[in-house]
């Protein structure tokens, strides 16, 4: 019989790995196929807000600590150590980017996002910038930020990103979007602003 482990059995066995992952940085989580125990009631909501059985986690430093155990199979996420794989509830993204800066100008430009979980990235071809638009065309942008992760990026720092946007050709068609990192990412065909 597998046993669900609790927050605190997850957060003791999250402080160990990273203590051995210790300047190599994040655990290898991509690397570790523990038995699946269960879902345990974890979610992290679209503002980026962690809860734990209906409560936020008020502690920084435990969503820092969960955030580097977290995985993405597919669409289920899980946080996982050596021993023990959890499922947990992702509302939109697991991560929220909450700031970027921008250093350069055109096609040189660089933007390094920031998130709530202490996570840095600069957009580029290993992190990709992508915006999917609702139905009633409201955007949602996002970013990569690690493994197969995402950040959704906060609406000021979308209206931020918005007036550093050029028009530039992409698959054919003039689109409105952003350089970083010597790639271009498209957020509007430029023929929607008309």
């Amino acid at each position: 019989m597998i046993v669900k482990p609790s927050a605190e059995s997850l957060a003791a066995a999250a402080t160990q790995a990273a203590k051995q992952a210790g300047k190599r940085g994040l655990p290898p989580v991509e690397r570790w196929n523990p038995p699946f125990c269960g879902d345990i009631d974890m979610r992290i909501a679209r503002d980026g807000t962690w809860f734990y059985l209906g409560t936020p986690i008020g502690r920084p430093a435990l969503v820092r600590l969960f955030s580097t155990i977290l995985k993405r199979e597919g669409d289920a996420y899980f946080l996982v150590t050596p021993s023990e794989k959890v499922g947990i509830r992702v509302d939109d993204a697991p991560f929220v980017a909450v700031d970027f800066s921008a250093t350069g100008k055109g096609e040189g430009q660089v933007l390094t996002f920031e998130t709530l979980a202490g996570d840095s990235a600069a957009a580029g071809p290993d992190h990709a910038l992508r915006v999917e638009r609702a139905p009633d065309g409201e955007p949602s942008p996002y970013i990569h930020i690690r493994r197969n992760l995402e950040a959704l990026i906060d609406r000021k720092s979308f209206y931020r990103l918005v007036e550093l946007g050029v028009h530039a050709p992409w698959q054919g068609e003039s689109w409105f979007g952003v350089w970083s990192g010597g790639a271009f990412f498209p957020v509007v065909p430029s023929s929607d602003l008309v």
